[in-house]
């Protein structure tokens, strides 16, 4: 018969971009894909865009040679339980859980992804700003669509793929539950995140996203980044060449996102992260919902 075990939680977000959060040091805890699915389900366990599992670099085989950069891997994983490289709005979340618990404080520190090492300011007043690395502009023209309507899109890439197109309003990008098609098939071999894009004023614009494999999501910090990028060269500003940096401002459904390019390239988005809870996972249940 299976023993209770203490495995703590806790919930936390950013920009309702929202997060299982699972403090594992030394990594002790053993989570498969099929038990990190169950904690993310939103009617059966705690519920969440995807897992944060807290450990030390040097005990992850994956993060210990960044352990002399950084002393904190984000192991992350999607709600499926698959694994991801990197999440923006999960860095932020991080570092305020690092915060939280004592690990660190306010100011510069270095977190392990699978993307690499990320530099992660904790402010002040709260808000968390990350690197993001920089954007690529690959050639040629790309158009989505949705219903009759077609835009032309900037093809910008993050490290991930995306489609950010101008519109007129909001509404025009549809209920966004299947992804929006797009031509050349052969610019995105692998899909596309596709974003809908409106002006709200100088420098300040609102998107909405269909993220591929999930549908709309609430916020997207790779596609902040990429809007922002799309924004600025379609307003003719390219920190590279005028070597001045250009910030945006980028509401999401969830929230707002303030997004940075430098002239080196380099991209920093800043926004809050919330932790809204804290408790302990019922051990016996999460070995009955995984077939342990």
């Amino acid at each position: 018969m299976s023993t209770r075990t203490r495995i703590a939680f806790l919930k936390g977000h950013g920009t309702e971009n929202d997060f299982v959060i699972v403090p594992d040091p030394e990594n002790t805890i053993d989570l498969p894909p099929a038990a990190v699915a169950a904690l993310c389900d939103r009617r059966a366990g705690i519920g969440g865009d995807g897992l944060l599992h807290v450990v030390r670099s040097a005990a992850h085989p994956e993060a210990r040679h960044m352990a002399a950069e950084a002393e904190w891997f984000m192991d992350y994983r999607n709600g499926d339980g698959s694994i991801a490289e990197m999440c923006g709005n999960g860095v932020r979340v991080f570092a305020r859980y690092l915060q939280r618990a004592g690990h660190v404080t306010e100011g510069d520190i270095a977190v392990a992804t699978r993307g690499g090492v990320k530099a992660v300011h904790i402010a002040k007043d709260g808000d968390v700003t990350v690197g993001m690395g920089r954007a690529l502009l690959p050639e040629g023209d790309v158009t989505v669509s949705v219903g009759e309507r077609t835009w032309p899109a900037r093809n910008v890439n993050m490290g991930n793929p995306h489609a950010v197109a101008f519109v007129d309003d909001l509404s025009h990008a549809g209920d966004l539950l299947s992804p929006p098609p797009f031509r050349p098939a052969a610019a995105y071999p692998d899909g596309v995140n596709v974003e809908f894009v409106i002006d709200r004023g100088p420098r300040h614009v609102a998107l909405r996203v269909h993220e591929r494999g999930a549908g709309e999501t609430r916020s997207c910090g790779t596609g902040a980044c990429a809007v922002a990028v799309a924004t600025a060269r379609r307003d003719g500003a390219d920190p590279a060449a005028t070597g001045v940096p250009a910030t945006y401002t980028v509401d999401v459904p969830g929230g707002t996102l303030v997004i940075t390019e430098r002239p080196d390239g380099e991209i920093e988005m800043t926004g809050p992260a919330v932790i809204v809870a804290e408790g302990e996972i019922d051990s016996v249940w999460l070995e009955s919902a995984t077939g342990a």
